[in-house]
């Protein structure tokens, strides 16, 4: 095996390695929303968390931005740290809620 492709096997092992990293983080933020009895459909083919509202209204897709660093969610305009789960999960049902 060359560099090269040694190389290119390295960065898909990486992005793939982060892709895992979102789903994880997706993951703890679904379930913790689903202790506030709000429903969140991961989705990999993000990754992201799909969450419909219970009123009428375009459903809520959060992903996990900024380098892993933040849960995002609005088109990136709201977010929230991604090491503080349950504090997202509570931003997030005030949001969805109201």
């Amino acid at each position: 095996m060359n560099s090269e492709m040694s190389a290119r096997l390295t960065a898909v092992a990486l992005g793939a390695r982060h892709v895992e990293d979102e789903a994880d983080k997706l993951t703890l933020l679904r379930d913790a929303l689903l202790r506030r009895a709000i429903q969140g459909e991961l989705r990999t083919d993000g990754p992201a968390l799909l969450i419909r509202r219970r009123m009428p209204g375009m459903p809520v897709w959060v992903i996990v931005g900024y380098g892993g660093a933040y849960y995002s969610w609005q088109s990136a305009e709201r977010r929230h740290p991604a090491d503080d789960v349950e504090g997202a999960a509570a931003a997030l049902a005030r949001y969805v809620e109201g």
